[in-house]
């Protein structure tokens, strides 16, 4: 294996620019969740009523996951993440108004606004986190992911000091959202233009700006990664989307996705609750016990690269599925609520992993490795998103906790098929019609 590239000031800073955006919406995240009990009490619904207003984040969410690929493809993954975080700050900002207003249309048009946001600006993140990869030769989505959950950690402490001070929650969702604000500006700033962008050369938009000379490299570098479009021959919009599905083993990889996103969203949207309500701890608990799960995300994306590189993405993953599953056993059927608290740290270590790994295995070792990135964080997101809200109108007829089951079942489902995570020969896979020209390696994770 050659020596992997030194990394320049441009790659550095737009790495650290990856990260930095990661982490922020990591802590407005975790920030919400962490409040959903008092936002609860405060608009005073049930949790079928609860799921409704879900449901804002999940439409929301999915019209940004559904414009993103074609935003990239036309604009560049910088214009994306711009346009997400401007969404994610004025969703912040609507959500905090609602609840101090006790509003629940406000809050909900405020989750689909955030939800927006971050469907555009996370499949952007990772196609420009795959370009990373290939143009330093060794993982970066693991860590980047980590970086979300890091912030989820950040965002849980707060949440959970200032539900104890019963700080009021409007006002800390609003200095959430200046806080993201000024983390977006850095980070539009410091990404290079032109990643993932059809018919554009590699020089990028002519709209750069004064950085344009460090653009155009780490533009160049991602195009000879295999993330530019070279022509523009990828089809656009949803025909162009659904085109790359046609391969049976990214179809196996998307489901792969979407049970172990399904399992993340689950406890970052019903974890508070699900311990409030389903064990009748305090709402200070509920928020600690989802801090617990978010430091076992942060510990599993940061240190899980050396089981990689030893064992392969397929056994890891299939070894997370499992270690997940038994958390979420114990979350369900015990009725102790310490031993239900502690095992949400199998629950994040066992899905901590999932997400990343699969996103590299999609563009691993094949052509069209952007348009593939982006079907298959467009299938997990809409997993994460959309799937666990559900869960709260099947909790009205069998209640939370059993509701979980669901999870357990997809978790299960997912352990049988991680052979699809192997990476494939040179050039292999079944490409769709219209197949670019071929991509270098996601990364050196096996």
């Amino acid at each position: 294996m050659k020596n992997p590239p030194v990394m320049d000031a441009t790659t550095r800073r737009w790495r650290a620019a990856l990260f930095l955006f990661m982490l922020a919406t990591g802590v407005s995240m975790a920030s919400w969740v962490a409040r959903t009990p008092a936002v609860r009490d405060a608009l005073d619904v049930t949790t079928g009523s609860m799921g409704l207003v879900l449901f804002g984040l999940s439409v929301g969410s999915m019209a940004g996951v559904l414009a993103s690929g074609g935003l990239v493809r036309r604009r560049g993954g910088r214009q994306a993440i711009a346009t997400g975080a401007g969404l994610l700050v004025a969703g912040l900002l609507v959500i905090a108004g609602g609840a101090a207003l006790e509003v629940s249309a406000g809050v909900f048009c405020g989750l689909a606004l955030f939800g927006a946001g971050m469907g555009l600006a996370e499949v952007a993140f990772n196609i420009e986190g795959a370009a990373v990869e290939r143009t330093l030769g060794r993982p970066v989505l693991p860590v980047l992911h980590g970086c979300f959950s890091l912030g989820t950690v950040v965002g849980a402490l707060l949440g959970m000091g200032l539900t104890a001070a019963r700080f009021p929650v409007g006002w800390h969702l609003a200095a959430v959202a200046v806080a993201v604000a000024a983390a977006g500006v850095w980070t539009v700033r410091a990404v290079p233009a032109g990643t993932g962008q059809e018919e554009a050369g590699p020089e990028g938009p002519a709209e750069c700006d004064a950085d344009a000379d460090a653009d155009a490299d780490a533009s160049a570098s991602a195009s000879a990664a295999g993330f530019e479009g070279g022509g523009g021959r990828h089809p656009d919009g949803i025909r162009g989307q659904l085109a790359v599905w046609q391969d049976r083993r990214l179809v196996m990889i998307g489901l792969i996705v979407l049970a172990m996103a399904f399992a993340e969203g689950s406890a970052n949207d019903w974890l508070p609750l699900l311990m409030v309500d389903g064990h009748g701890t305090s709402a200070t608990a509920g928020s600690l016990t989802f801090m617990l799960f978010a430091v076992a995300m942060t510990t599993g994306r940061f240190t899980g690269g050396p089981l990689l590189v030893r064992y392969g993405p397929a056994a890891v993953v299939r070894a997370s599925a499992l270690v997940a599953a038994a958390g979420v056993t114990l979350v369900v059927f015990s009725d102790n609520a310490l031993l239900a608290g502690a095992a949400v740290v199998l629950w994040g270590l066992g899905a901590s992993l999932g997400f990343p790994v699969t996103i590299s295995a999609a563009g691993e070792g094949v052509r069209n490795a952007s348009a593939r990135v982006a079907a298959v964080s467009t299938a997990g997101y809409a997993a994460f998103l959309v799937g666990p809200p559900s869960l709260g109108f099947l909790a009205d007829h069998v209640g939370l906790r059993n509701a979980m089951v669901v999870v357990l079942v997809l978790l299960g489902g997912a352990a049988l098929i991680t052979r699809a995570l192997r990476t494939p020969p040179s050039g292999a896979g079944e490409e769709p019609p219209g197949a670019q020209a071929p991509g270098a390696r996601q990364s050196d994770l096996v």
